[in-house]
């Protein structure tokens, strides 16, 4: 069994009724060979077929028995797995957007939804069959051995003394096969986040030639995939070879002795028939668990490497108890989570180190932002506009430093459920899903009516590619739908914002993927929308500044510059000095 899995919910009820199962079935099994047993012994010894009926209707109400119960094993587990699956899927995907959009890069993004997508899938069937196999394995042997002990001592010690053997060398190869599945699942991982990185960046390595290299590099991490891959498969093969061949010796040394011991009479036929009989039985669990254990171990991976994610700290309560946390909602949570024209946001001395010993990403940035306005933040690359963004976002903790909303401080207040209610993030690249338009548009409001969704579609200028949809908002786009073109991804992803009402929106460089032109058309609909909320625009295209109520420079993490643009044209500092670079006209 996982480490973590006596600890899920609803799991203790679910392992009682497979165990009081699994004790009904050993009885059955245990019965069945009874009855069987007689039968035969009793048609050798002579008698006639009629007389034996009532014996032979009992072992076929056991055979019965025995695979009825294992059916009801089955639709409990079945059932349990659908419902932790499910469960495992909305708490991945919570702590997912708790953790925001920089964990996800970190970890990669390939890898989160191959999670997300395969890993709970796999992770649903390793708890489909790994539930009723672990009781199974240890109250069946033992209710077996006890009777076969009573009927006969030897063959009782021959399968006493292989099960450890077995049980041992299952073991070993257990060990090999899971640090082969190690290396598999690390290999899949990588090809998984290449594979993204690949698609993203198509259309670049195919303008700038270097489609060809970059296809090598896909073949190499593939190749490496395989590779783990026929190493895992070679130890399951091995496996299943020893529990084969450990089984049939000590059935083999089982029925050598009962056979000897039949020659001169020292055991009665329906005894020796019996103890045969049961005799693959008794291995047969230990050899389910073996068969099952390489195919679930995958899930089995899958299921911890999810774990790990949810056991990640919230940022939330990183720093600070979960006592606090909640005092900080009970206090703070209405302030946070009623942003109007009267708010009040105060950022003082914020700095954050990804590292302790690490630069600082942010460093000793200070603002103060009032009621519903729009905020550029601009600098080159790496100036720390994204780490802001991340901080505003709750996505990320401040290492030191104070918050405060309308008076309410408090560094993990950005953080909260509250505050991050009434925030609506565009990225750089908004993912589409694979579901219909509205469907997508629905993303923060899923109770929105299609006459609600029509609204936004035209409050972002879609109608013009709704009009083209085959079944208009409810066409099939992303992943297996319709690929929108990159303008027109962009005005999903604020037709999302625009319908979920909340007042802050924050944007991290999200136009600068697309072509200038299409940026330029899709400039007005995105200030349209802006009016009446309060906006940080995060960007290095200087064209959007202009249009900003206020503009904030970062330069190294450092804010060191702010005001209109206007103001800061006339102090020809920072802020001109990156129009300059950039070439833009200054009117």
């Amino acid at each position: 069994m996982g480490r973590g899995l006596m600890r899920m919910k609803g799991i203790l009820p679910v392992l009682a009724a497979v165990t009081l199962l699994t004790l009904l079935q050993s009885m059955a099994i245990i019965m069945q060979a009874k009855w069987l047993a007689e039968v035969i012994s009793a048609l050798f010894a002579g008698a006639p077929l009629q007389e034996q009926a009532g014996r032979i209707g009992l072992f076929a109400v056991m055979f019965l028995a025995r695979y009825g119960f294992d059916l009801l094993q089955q639709q409990i587990a079945s059932e349990y797995a659908e419902q932790a699956g499910a469960d495992l899927r909305r708490g991945f995907m919570d702590r997912l957007m708790e953790l925001g959009p920089r964990f996800a890069r970190s970890s990669g993004t390939g890898h989160v939804v191959t999670l997300v997508r395969e890993g709970i899938q796999k992770y649903r069937i390793y708890l489909e069959k790994v539930i009723p196999r672990m009781p199974a394995a240890g109250a069946t042997p033992a209710l077996i051995l006890l009777y076969i002990l009573l009927q006969d001592m030897m063959s009782a010690v021959i399968l006493l003394i292989m099960l450890p053997i077995l049980i041992v060398f299952m073991i070993l190869v257990g060990l090999a096969a899971k640090k082969q599945m190690e290396h598999q699942f690390s290999a899949y991982r990588a090809l998984s986040n290449h594979f993204v990185d690949a698609m993203r960046g198509l259309e670049t390595l195919k303008l700038l030639g270097r489609s060809r290299g970059h296809a090598r590099a896909v073949e190499q991490v593939s190749g490496r995939y395989r590779r783990a891959t026929m190493k895992t498969l070679r130890v399951a093969f091995m496996s299943s070879f020893a529990l084969d061949f450990f089984t049939m010796l000590g059935v083999a040394m089982v029925a050598v002795g009962l056979g000897m011991r039949l020659i001169h009479g020292e055991i009665e036929l329906v005894t020796a028939l019996t103890v045969l009989i049961l005799a693959p039985e008794y291995f047969l669990p230990i050899r389910m668990v073996g068969a099952d254990y390489h195919a679930t171990l995958e899930g089995k991976e899958a299921g911890e490497a999810i774990q790990a994610i949810l056991q990640q700290p919230p940022l939330a309560e990183a720093g600070v108890s979960a006592s606090a946390n909640r005092g900080l909602q009970a206090v703070c949570g209405e302030k946070a989570a009623s942003w109007t024209r009267r708010s009040r946001l105060r950022l003082s001395g914020i700095g954050l180190r990804h590292e302790a010993e690490g630069p600082a990403s942010l460093e000793d940035v200070s603002l103060q932002v009032e009621g519903m306005r729009m905020i550029g933040i601009a600098g080159a690359s790496g100036a720390g506009k994204s780490t802001l963004i991340d901080v505003l976002g709750g996505f990320l903790k401040p290492t030191y430093g104070d918050i405060a909303i309308d008076g309410c401080s408090g560094a993990d207040l950005l953080c909260t459920k509250a505050w991050r209610s009434q925030i609506a993030y565009i990225p750089q690249a908004p993912y589409l899903f694979s579901a219909s338009l509205a469907d997508n548009i629905r993303f923060y409001t899923p109770d929105a009516t299609d006459r609600e969704v029509e609204a936004a579609v035209q409050a972002v200028a879609l109608q013009e590619l709704v009009a083209e949809l085959p079944q208009g908002i409810h066409t099939q786009i992303g992943a297996g739908g319709r690929q929108l073109s990159g303008g027109q991804e962009h005005r999903v992803a604020l037709a999302r914002a625009f319908l979920s009402g909340r007042p802050v929106l924050l944007l991290d460089e999200p136009t600068a993927h697309l072509d200038i032109e299409t940026e330029y058309e899709l400039k007005q609909t995105m200030l349209r929308l802006f009016k009446g909320r309060l906006v940080f625009l995060a960007t290095h295209r200087l064209h959007w500044m202009p249009d900003m109520d206020h503009i904030l420079i970062m330069e190294q993490g450092k804010l060191v510059e702010s005001g209109t643009h206007a103001e800061l044209l006339d102090r020809q500092g920072a802020y001109y000095e990156l129009l300059r670079s950039q070439w833009e006209v200054v009117v």
